[in-house]
């Protein structure tokens, strides 16, 4: 029967030994096994091995060489349960070691879903710049169950989401020029939504925001709009140039007593 001759450290790696056997023929390296198999077979020198031990120790050492490579995955931040298994089956890791790997990373508590999305919301929150219907996303693409994600969800509070809308609101306010008051407040809204905040929210955090521009910069984003409109529709002349270029500036959301303002100011330098 096969006979452990020799158990040698790696070189490299301290909690992995060298196990040398004699199958008949004299020396031979055989396999190596990790510190927890080592002691779990209590492999020693002049130990006989059979051909089922060798299965037993190599399947338990597949096992740990899983979660070794989990916990190196792990070691640089948080992840779910879903990312370490995609991990683990992108290194062509087989489905039965992967579920043994999980089920110890469970039992030692190296993975937490729970957990993982509360400290995911946490770090949204603290960025300021995500909505919980995003963040609801995200979490569902890393794999977390959506009792889990409602859970770590009940950290935003409903008055932390309204703060955060109206930063990005009055932030968004600063960045828009030549934009009439009507389209700010929809395109502000419209930003808002695809942050991931929700009607209610966004509502509330615009309701007291004073999206008014004074007379003079109204009346200077409709001239700076109408400019480039006018370039578009040289090709047209009287009623159906002053219907075109009404249309185009209603859409930008200028009130219409301003654009026939415009218009009759034109007509006055025609």
């Amino acid at each position: 029967m096969p006979q452990i001759t020799k158990i040698t450290t790696q070189k490299q790696r301290k909690d992995r030994y060298n196990i040398f056997i004699d199958y008949g023929k004299g020396e031979e390296y055989a396999f190596s096994v990790d510190e927890e198999v080592l002691l779990k077979f209590q492999l020693k020198k002049g130990q006989d091995i059979g051909d089922v031990d060798l299965d037993d120790i190599r399947y338990f050492d597949d096992i740990q060489k899983a979660v070794s490579m989990a916990l190196n995955f792990l070691s640089y931040r948080m992840r779910s349960e879903s990312e370490v298994r995609a991990y683990l089956k992108k290194k062509q890791i087989d489905e039965p070691i992967i579920q043994e790997a999980i089920h110890k990373l469970y039992h030692y508590n190296y993975l937490d879903d729970l957990e993982f999305a509360k400290a995911f919301v946490r770090t949204q929150i603290n960025g300021g710049q995500k909505g919980p219907v995003t963040i609801r996303m995200e979490l569902k693409e890393k794999g977390i169950e959506d009792k889990k994600i409602e859970e770590a969800l009940r950290l935003y509070s409903i008055d932390l989401q309204e703060e955060h809308a109206r930063m990005i609101a009055e932030k968004s306010m600063g960045k828009e020029k030549h934009i009439s008051t009507r389209a700010l407040k929809q395109k502000i809204e419209q930003t808002l939504m695809r942050k991931g905040f929700s009607t209610d929210v966004i509502t509330e955090a615009l309701l007291n925001m004073n999206f008014e521009r004074d007379s003079e910069e109204e009346w200077e984003s409709l001239c700076h709009h109408a400019a480039k409109t006018r370039r578009r529709l040289q090709k047209y002349t009287g009623y159906e140039y002053e219907h075109r270029l009404k249309q185009a500036l209603f859409r930008k959301g200028f009130p219409i007593d301003l654009i026939e303002r415009y218009l009759s100011e034109q007509e006055d330098f025609a």
